[in-house]
């Protein structure tokens, strides 16, 4: 008995560690409460001012195109809230922080912190731990959920909105294999079928195999992936001075290539997750097409996005932890300036990637690397 005793003490002693709350206290559990707070808060308040806007802008297409009340409510604006809370997340940040850290300022609560013997570096771990948790969220937010929202809200779009939806291609040729080219006259995408298809193979650079077929068509309703029925096909197969010629009407094959390799829309980058996106890249490399930039920009800029909320919680806190006569309205202003310019330069770097070849991960990484200097330089003449 008294072994158990020893032995359930022990355990106690050891879960204390393991327990999160342990290594917090009540400063640390008092700013997280308010930055979270303040952070959703700001959230529901611009996003519900974007809404009436939206609303106000789009309601004569919503009419025109006779959108039903529940796809604009389930279909559009719930999906258009959880994206425009992700892309703007390092605004809601930064004004989180600004707006609540000049309250406790201007009510000498962060004096009376400092007065206490508290560091302004010990100030700053329940900030980052806030920024942590928001990091976190927006990552498997943005990397996973938003991106199928976001599928939901194109085809709203498409439908009830701009009605401009890309549903065809012409003279599409791709290399859906090492030495496997592949060739369409005219896709259909809504009926995934292709007219005037050609498939060569090489190998070491001479032609082993050229496949035609009048009509190929995507079966989406397979078991497996790439799963082709070609008709009124032939098959020429060249062995040395000697050519085998198979013909038919009808004939099933595996072809490494999906309709959405053949049709392209604009923002389709947008509704792939994470893993689907790095799959994606990786499979257009290996093709040697040139159509990767705007998917490598994504994916990079929604890891490095993350990091966002860390950098421009230092230099909020920095900024307003001052107490000052006139108020938190300069330095809102500037935290605002920042977060737009945050903002716009990775547009800008996105854009640069995209028209003119520059590494996506450096265009993604570029506002970080520069605002971490700007944090640092905040961060070394915050009040001690």
């Amino acid at each position: 008995m008294k072994e158990l005793l020893r032995k359930i003490v022990h355990w106690l002693r050891w879960t204390k560690f393991l327990n999160p709350f342990h290594y917090t206290k009540r400063l640390d559990r008092y700013i997280v409460a308010k930055f979270i707070g303040t952070y959703i808060f700001s959230i529901i308040l611009i996003i519900s001012i974007s809404i009436v806007f939206d609303v106000n802008e789009n309601l004569h297409k919503f009419s025109t195109y006779n959108a039903p009340l529940k796809a604009i409510v389930f279909d559009y604006y719930a999906n258009f809230v959880p994206y425009f809370a992700s892309l703007f997340s390092p605004l809601f940040v930064f004004i989180a922080v600004i707006f609540f850290t000049s309250k406790l300022a201007g009510n000498s609560e962060i004096i009376a912190m400092l007065a206490a013997g508290v560091s302004f570096k010990r100030l700053l771990r329940p900030y980052m731990i806030s920024a942590a948790i928001i990091a976190v969220t927006n990552f498997y937010l943005g990397g996973w959920l938003i991106p199928k929202g976001n599928l939901v809200k194109m085809e709203f779009e498409s439908k009830y909105k701009n009605n401009k939806k890309i549903t065809s291609a012409s003279n599409v040729q791709l290399m859906v294999s090492p030495g496997v080219i592949a060739y369409i006259q005219q896709y259909d995408d809504q009926t995934h079928t292709g007219y005037g298809f050609s498939l060569d193979k090489f190998e070491n650079k001479k032609l082993v195999s050229h496949m035609t077929a009048s009509v190929i068509r995507y079966d989406s309703i397979s078991d497996s992936r790439y799963h082709w029925k070609a008709q009124s096909y032939k098959i020429r197969t060249l062995k040395g001075l000697r050519e085998e010629i198979q013909s038919g009407a009808v004939i099933d094959t595996l072809i490494q290539m999906e309709p959405m390799d053949l049709v392209y829309s604009d923002g389709q980058q947008e509704t792939l997750t994470l893993t689907d996106l790095r799959k994606y890249i990786s499979k257009q490399v290996e093709r040697g097409s040139v159509n990767v930039a705007q998917y490598e920009v994504e994916y990079h800029k929604r890891i490095a996005s993350s990091f966002a909320s860390f950098i421009l919680t230092i230099i909020g806190v920095s900024l307003s932890s001052r107490k000052r006569k006139d108020g938190m309205g300069l330095y809102l202003g500037i935290g605002l300036a920042l977060s737009f310019g945050y903002i716009l330069l990775q547009t800008i770097c996105a854009t640069f990637a995209i028209n003119a070849d520059t590494p996506a991960m450096l265009a993604a990484w570029i506002p970080n690397l520069l605002f971490i200097i700007i944090a640092y330089f905040c961060y070394r003449h915050a009040p001690n």
